[in-house]
């Protein structure tokens, strides 16, 4: 299993971030999409690396169009020589309209259109080919030569692989159908993972007449762990409050029904618009928590995280603080390497 860390999105702290990631043993590095551009600072981490994967966790796609993420996606993979991907996700529709002001219909649909409109932008890029996409929701038929990037730029590695985060069937079918990777949402259980996701993923590949053999699933990420009780229980509130924010939004009420927790997404919603976070945290007891976190100390952490997810996930993202105990967690990390 790969181990993946995460990097911040203060530019200034990017290139020390990303040289101890690389440094710790991490596979991969991770930049969410929250306050700030989440393509600047691959930029640096890829400068400032040798072999490290990077990629996006996610790109929200709806606030932007294929072709400009096709251009971005395009310089950083060749800037970093191959070792970019690309994580994009949906967002909710209040954010993509209020916030971002773009236009939200059709998530699925217009996802996997999202994604084939950007092969077909790098395959234009490529071959020369015309570019002639007509879709329901985009349409690129116009490229010259002076806005072609040279093909030369991607020698030896080709376009980065395109991963997608989803939690509804749907989106997840669709990640299946046009994506390389999925990204499994924090807010997902073992079961909803094997009853739901995987079915979903299979479905996809199908229709694309393809199956699993090389696509990548990237895990749950809930790990709540530390070098001593203060701070497992310090990482606990915090996990709390995190799936409890999960759990408000009602696009992820299914994750709760499966397991008969469905009218708790009605209690955190109406205190989530009562701006009761914290109290929204004190409703995910011991039983949720230990549901949706692997729970443990370091040295337990790999044996749980490979009896609930081994034969099923190909990369983990997980953070461990290497700083306060490099022996220990060089361990921990060789374990979960070999899970």
């Amino acid at each position: 299993m790969k181990i993946d860390g995460n990097i911040g999105n203060n530019l200034h702290d990017v290139p020390a971030q990303a040289k101890d990631v690389e440094a710790a043993g991490y596979a991969g590095a991770w930049v969410a999409e929250m306050a700030h551009d989440p393509f600047l600072p691959l930029l640096l981490a890829a400068e400032h690396t040798e072999n490290l994967e990077i990629g996006t966790s996610i790109a929200v796609a709806f606030s932007r169009s294929p072709m400009t993420v096709a251009n971005t996606a395009w310089d950083l993979q060749a800037y970093s020589k191959g070792r970019f991907v690309l994580g994009l996700g949906s967002q909710i529709k209040p954010h993509i309209e209020k916030r971002f002001s773009m236009e939200w219909s059709k998530p699925a649909a217009r996802m996997r259109e999202f994604a084939l409109a950007m092969r077909a932008i790098w395959n234009t890029w490529l071959t020369g080919e015309k570019l002639e996409f007509r879709g329901e929701f985009y349409q690129h038929t116009l490229m010259t030569p002076m806005f072609s990037p040279d093909k030369r730029e991607l020698d030896g590695f080709g376009p980065p692989k395109m991963f997608l985060a989803g939690v509804g069937p749907l989106m997840t079918e669709v990640a299946g159908e046009a994506f390389d990777g999925f990204i499994c949402h924090g807010f997902t259980t073992e079961k909803y993972l094997r009853e739901v996701t995987i079915p979903a993923l299979a479905r996809g590949r199908e229709k694309a007449g393809k199956t699993m053999e090389g696509f990548e699933i990237v895990g749950p990420s809930f790990v709540i762990t530390g070098n001593n009780d203060e701070e497992i229980e310090k990482a606990a509130i915090a996990t709390r409050k995190q799936i409890a924010f999960y759990g408000s939004t009602p696009a992820y009420r299914p994750v709760l029904d499966m397991h008969g927790w469905g009218g708790l997404q009605d209690e955190l919603n109406t205190l989530s618009k009562q701006g009761e976070w914290d109290k929204m945290g004190t409703l995910i007891d011991d039983e949720i928590l230990n549901t949706f976190a692997v729970v443990g100390e370091p040295e337990t952490i790999a044996g749980e995280l490979g009896a609930r997810y081994g034969d099923v996930i190909q990369r983990l993202s997980f953070y461990a603080p290497y700083a306060s105990d490099p022996d220990r967690w060089s361990k921990v990390m060789a374990d979960l390497r070999e899970v």
